[in-house]
This record gives structure tokens, sequence and C-alpha cells, in this order.
């Protein structure tokens, strides 16, 4: 399926994925290729995105949407840092 992690001011990471795990206010939801169509509102927390090429992308997101319709996902939030963007 094709990912987009987009925050408010820039385009966070594109590509395709085998699994994406994010926390909504309904919970954690983990969606792979050929999921139902979902709309959901993002929880701040962690998003987890195993790659196609067997890699894993992980960044912290603070509110926004998921929505996942014809094997495309998208993820908008308000604010949205990589892993290794963060500072300990």
């Amino acid at each position: 399926m094709h990912v987009e992690l987009v925050a408010a001011d820039r385009s966070v990471w594109s590509g395709e994925a085998t699994l994406v795990v994010a926390r909504t206010t309904s919970g954690d939801i983990g969606i792979m290729p050929g999921h139902q169509p979902l709309l959901g509102v993002l929880e701040s927390g962690p998003v987890t995105i195993r790659t196609s090429e067997g890699g894993t992308v992980i960044a912290a997101v603070h509110g926004g949407f998921i929505s996942f319709a014809d094997n495309k996902l998208s993820l908008l939030a308000e604010i949205v840092e990589l892993a290794d963007e963060i500072d300990v």
C-alpha cells in the first residue's frame, strides 16, 4: 500500500509499506494492504511504518487524522518528528 506521512509544514515520508501502526482516539490500530476504508482521529504518540523493503520508520505525531481507501494511507498531523529528529 502507498503511505503518505505529512505534517502541517512538510511531507515527512512517502513510500510503499506492508504495515502501519498508529494511535487513534479509539486505540492503537494496525493497517495492512486491503484493510477496509477508514477515517480516524490521531492521538499524540508513535507511528510505526514497516516498509516494503523490510525497514522500519518510526515517528512521533501530535494530533491529526488518518485515512485509508483504495490501498492508500494518509496520516496528516499538525506536528511530525521522525525518531532521529527528536532531541533527547
